[in-house]
């Protein structure tokens, strides 16, 4: 079985790449960090195979005791066999919390559940979210691109208008960021916002336009993308998207929303939108991942509003500079479990 700095080596010379230090994603394999690799709910007797980083992770519930392994219950194999991320015993750290199963990837000694994010729209024990506010979608290209995609609302416009609202000279829109060596937080304000169909006609707004801002905060290591939209008038739609890094052309993206304050009607429809935003985003970036893992050196033109995308491989590179150099470590500017509620814009946390 290949160690963590094999197998990054390895995909380096997949790609082509001449430097281990330049952008190509396939490299960027960052642990010690908690993935949600599955809805709790989702998780029973029978096992479910899951795939981080193209290894192997089993979970499962015996005698109601959440397990998570590199082997399939049924089918163990022989001792000492197991890797390094289960430390040779075949058993990850896992744990659940606001309504994901986590498991750890990198170092199991130095697993630590202050290291899973805070999601302030959820409850911490997962229970009160209904079953359809639960969704899943698989997407044909690497985690990181779909991050960038996600950092880029202003896609959202032209390829989700009848979600989001379509496009329209606003009288105003605005797009900052911050960021920590772990974090980056983008926030988009617009003021003028054509009102999507969905929210008109189903979530009862008859205004012409809106004022949205939008806060997304996503995890370095681990993809997850705590999404915060707020619609005036309208109502706001919380939702977590954790990207699990299934490989080079696979992601796998668990989303939660938390919509008990909406009408309704919008409720129990806007999960399902997700099944038409999915493909939609999967048609757009599932052919631009062979040239994104390729790190070609050509210009990269971009608007200001690209600024967060470009901050975010910045980060990224930084990051797997670190740990490629051995330095696994969280920074003194980072806190993945700090409360991130003012930072959202939320005005209470949910309990």
């Amino acid at each position: 079985m290949l160690t963590v700095a094999q197998k990054s080596k390895k995909h380096s010379a997949i790609v082509g790449a001449s430097d281990p230090h330049e952008w190509v994603p396939t490299c960027y394999e960052l642990r010690d960090t908690w993935f949600a690799i599955a809805h709790s709910v989702a998780v029973g007797t029978r096992p479910l195979r899951r795939i981080v980083h193209s290894q192997p992770y089993f979970i499962w519930r015996d005698n109601g005791h959440l397990q998570a392994a590199e082997f399939h219950p049924q089918r163990p194999t022989a001792s000492g066999t197991y890797t390094e991320f289960t430390a040779g015993s075949g058993y990850y750290p896992v744990v659940e919390r606001f309504g994901y199963v986590w498991a750890w990837y990198g170092n199991p000694d130095v697993a630590d559940v202050d290291l899973i994010p805070d999601i302030p729209f959820l409850p911490r024990d997962g229970r009160g979210i209904p079953g359809y506010m639960h969704t899943t979608v698989r997407f044909d290209g690497c985690s990181s691109l779909s991050v960038e995609n996600l950092l880029d609302l202003t896609h959202a416009d032209f390829l989700h208008g009848e979600v989001i609202g379509g496009e329209g000279e606003a009288d105003s829109d605005e797009v900052t960021f911050e960021c920590t060596s772990e974090t980056l937080t983008r926030t988009r304000w617009v003021v003028g916002k054509p009102v999507s169909p969905i929210m008109r006609w189903v979530g009862g707004v008859r205004t012409k336009y809106q004022e949205f801002r939008s806060t997304l905060h996503v995890h370095l290591r681990n993809n997850m993308c705590i999404s915060y939209p707020r619609f005036r008038p309208g109502f706001d739609i919380p939702n977590a998207q954790p990207f699990i890094p299934n490989g080079s052309y696979r992601s796998l993206v668990n989303q939660i929303f938390n919509l008990n304050a909406a009408p309704t009607p919008f409720r129990q429809v806007m999960p399902r939108m997700a099944y038409t935003i999915g493909p939609q985003d999967n048609y757009a970036v599932r052919p631009q991942n062979p040239r994104y893992l390729e790190g070609e050196s050509q210009t990269d033109f971009h608007s200001r509003f690209d600024a967060p995308g470009v901050r975010y491989r910045h980060l990224m590179k930084k990051l797997w500079q670190r740990q490629a150099e051995g330095d696994f470590s969280y920074l003194a500017d980072s806190d993945p479990g700090g409360d991130i509620t003012t930072l959202l814009g939320m005005e209470n946390r949910v309990e």
